[in-house]
């Protein structure tokens, strides 16, 4: 008897702890948006749902599984970031290193994606939020039914301009760059392009996931798992903007809206120390000149 009412003394205990802390989280979660809602938000976020297989490891379940759980935190991301006004989403779903994992494992990740993209297909929220939904990387990589519900997700969407979500699937960043010197080259080759015209703007344009409607530059990348490397993921978009990273620990099964607030936040601060920085220079530079405030030197 005495047993039995411990047992629902610290069940009860446990509850009523996990009932505090959900209101506390919650609470902080509400300052934290209203915060980052006060200053700029990242237009292109780009995040590699890293830590799946580990999170499957940790519960004692297969690494389907994990798969699973990841993909149910994506829609919650992919609900978040439109809510916090981001423009611009690219997930790596499936880069081509992953090609080299076993058989079992890519064939169970092209049948959840497929399920992932017919849900969009027919979910009345994607058409709400006005979202274009597209693919990076290679295709040829993919089995046909993958490819027809892309392409069914993606002649849906194709008009819409309020929401981006892009998903790379069989992505690498150098293959990436590769296959757009070989287009270019090729268009120099038939006297359809000049080397003059060869520059940083027209080789982003013929980036995945086609010529003319490239993912643009990111601003801030989005890594879970405790890994801090960014694999080969999107470098000619991340490189070039000097985007800011956020690294964090949680697995992806794990990411919370918390998590994807912070991020924003390390953007924001990032942005507001290179202001401070460029300031500071423009301040040196006209004490060194000796110009005075209305813009006269000096004497």
């Amino acid at each position: 008897m005495i047993s039995s009412r411990r047992g629902v003394f610290w069940a009860g205990l446990r509850f009523l702890k996990n009932r505090i802390f959900s209101v506390f989280y919650h609470r902080y979660e509400q300052r934290l948006e209203r915060e980052i809602l006060n200053s700029e938000i990242p237009p292109h976020i780009a995040v590699i749902m890293d830590g799946n297989r580990r999170y499957a490891g940790q519960m004692g379940k297969t690494r389907s599984f994990g798969h699973a759980m990841g993909a149910e935190v994506t829609e919650k991301v992919i609900e978040w970031s439109y809510e916090i006004g981001i423009k611009q989403l690219t997930l790596y779903a499936l880069s081509t290193e992953n090609f080299q994992r076993p058989e079992e494992e890519v064939d169970g990740l092209f049948n959840l994606i497929n399920e992932k993209f017919n849900k969009l297909y027919s979910d009345p929220r994607t058409y709400e939020k006005e979202m274009q939904v597209r693919v990076i990387g290679d295709r040829s990589q993919l089995p046909a039914f993958l490819k027809e519900s892309i392409e069914r997700i993606e002649k849906a969407t194709e008009n819409y301009t309020k929401f981006h979500l892009n998903v790379a699937i069989a992505y690498g960043g150098r293959q990436d760059i590769i296959q757009a010197v070989r287009d270019i080259a090729g268009c120099v080759s038939s006297g359809k392009l000049s080397l003059e015209e060869v520059d940083e703007n027209l080789i982003s344009k013929h980036l995945y996931p086609a010529p003319g409607v490239s993912v643009p530059n990111v601003d801030l990348i989005i890594r879970t798992g405790g890994d801090e490397r960014v694999s080969n993921f999107l470098p000619w978009q991340a490189n070039g903007s000097e985007c800011a990273t956020y690294f964090c620990a949680p697995y992806w099964p794990e990411f919370r809206k918390i998590d994807l607030l912070r991020s924003v936040r390390v953007y924001q601060a990032r942005k507001a120390e290179k202001r401070q920085e460029h300031s500071f220079r423009i301040s040196k530079v006209v004490n060194f000149l000796g110009i005075g405030k209305h813009g006269e030197k000096c004497e």
